[in-house]
C-alpha cells in the first residue's frame, strides 16, 4: 500500500499566472496546484500545458508538492497528462469525476504517460473531486477505485450549481460527511471543509469553519488566496500542546497496561483502545 502523504494546505495557482507562479514557494502550503482547469480560458490551454516544466520547478522549489488541476474532456484531459506527468509532479487533480471507472480509465493514460518516461509505475497520485449529483452515490467506490487515490472531495462551488443551492455549511455538511466516511473507510485524506468562502477577508469566519470541518474529520483543504495557507496549516495540522497530551495519554494507557489494569485514568478522564489510537494517529499526522 503506497504511504499516505501528511497534507494540511493545497493552494491553486494558474499555470500561467507568472507573478502568482513566482511567488506561490514563499506561501507555506504543502501542495501548490498548477492549474490549467478553471482559471484558464479555453484559448490559453495550450500555453498553459506548455508552462508546466518551469512552473513545476519554481513552486516547488521549497519542498512543497506539486499538483496539476487537469480538464474533465477527454480531448483535454489526455494532453494534459502528456504535459503534467513529470518528475517534478506528486499528483493531479481530477475535476468532475463520474465514477471509478473514469478513475481506472485516467490511470491507464497516466500510467502510459509514466511508462513513456521511465517513471516508476503508480507514482503520480490522483486527488478526485466530486461536483455533479450523479456521482454522489458512488463517492465509496471512487476513493477505492485505485491505488493512486490520495485524496477526495466535493467541489462545493459546483455542486451547488448543479443542485440549485446555494453554497454555505447547511448545503454541504451532508455531503462533507459523505465524502469522509468514504475517504477514511478507503484510507485516503477527505479534503474540504464546511464553509461558504466567497469574502476571503473574513479570516477569522474562515478559521471557525476550518476548526468545526477538523472535528468532523476533514485532513486537508483547498484554497485560492495565499492568506488562507497558514490558517489552514495551524487549524489542520497538530499543535504542539495536542501532540505532548496525545504522547502523555499513550504513556499512561501503556503504564496502565504493564500493570495488568484494564480501565485506565488520564486528566481527569476514562481512556480506552479506540481513544488511544485516535491518540496514535493524530502523531503520526504530526510528524
Amino acid at each position: 500500500m503506497m504511504t499516505l502523504p501528511t497534507w494540511r494546505s493545497l493552494l491553486f495557482v494558474p499555470a500561467t499566472a507568472e507573478r502568482f507562479v513566482a511567488k506561490a514557494h514563499t506561501r507555506g502550503a504543502d501542495v501548490v496546484i498548477l492549474d490549467l482547469e478553471d482559471s484558464i480560458p479555453p484559448p490559453e490551454k495550450a500555453a498553459a500545458r506548455a508552462a508546466l516544466p518551469e512552473a513545476a520547478a519554481t513552486v516547488g522549489q521549497a519542498g512543497a508538492a506539486v499538483a496539476v488541476r487537469i480538464n474533465r474532456p477527454l480531448d483535454l484531459a489526455v494532453p494534459d497528462i502528456a504535459a503534467a506527468v513529470m518528475p517534478q509532479v506528486t499528483a493531479l487533480m481530477l475535476p468532475k469525476v463520474m465514477g471509478p471507472e473514469h478513475i481506472r480509465l485516467l490511470s491507464e493514460v497516466v500510467a502510459a504517460r509514466e511508462a513513456a518516461l521511465g517513471l516508476p509505475i503508480g507514482r503520480t497520485r490522483f486527488i478526485g473531486i466530486v461536483e455533479t449529483p450523479q456521482a454522489l452515490p458512488h463517492l465509496a467506490a471512487i476513493a477505492g477505485a485505485d491505488p493512486r487515490m490520495a485524496a477526495l472531495g466535493v467541489g462545493s462551488e459546483d455542486l451547488s450549481t448543479e443542485l440549485e443551492a446555494v453554497p454555505g455549511a447547511d448545503m454541504l455538511y451532508h455531503f462533507g460527511m459523505m465524502v469522509v466516511a468514504a475517504a477514511r473507510g478507503a484510507g485516503i485524506l477527505p479534503l474540504g471543509s464546511i464553509g461558504a468562502f466567497a469574502d476571503f477577508r473574513d479570516l477569522e469566519g474562515y478559521r471557525a469553519s476550518l476548526q468545526r470541518s477538523r472535528r468532523l474529520g476533514f485532513a486537508c483543504t483547498a484554497c485560492i488566496h495565499p492568506a488562507h495557507v497558514p490558517i489552514i496549516n495551524e487549524e489542520y495540522g497538530v499543535a504542539p500542546a495536542e501532540a505532548d497530551r496525545a504522547r502523555r495519554l499513550i504513556a499512561a494507557f501503556e503504564d496502565a497496561l504493564a500493570r495488568g489494569e484494564g480501565a485506565v485514568a488520564f486528566e481527569g478522564a476514562m481512556i480506552d483502545l479506540p481513544v488511544v489510537e485516535r491518540a496514535k494517529r493524530l502523531l503520526a499526522r504530526a510528524r
